[in-house]
């Protein structure tokens, strides 16, 4: 699943570090989702998507590529 978790953090200046400890997960958890080697619970989608302020469906894109 494709999601713009890196380019939303970056663009708030944050650390890996940083957005993991705001969410109470590790930096490895935020790492593995923006580079699609997991894929998040529904609840830590959800905590990403209002951290940035954004619908799920604009953080991630679960269109499979044709």
């Amino acid at each position: 699943m494709k999601n713009r978790i890196r380019v939303l953090r970056k663009a708030q200046g944050l650390t890996q570090a940083d957005l993991a400890d705001t969410l109470g997960v590790s930096r490895n958890t935020i790492n593995s989702i923006e580079v699609g080697r997991y894929v998040p619970s529904l609840p830590l989608a959800l905590k990403l998507a209002r951290f940035f302020g954004k619908p799920v469906e604009e953080v991630f894109d679960d269109r499979s590529e044709t």
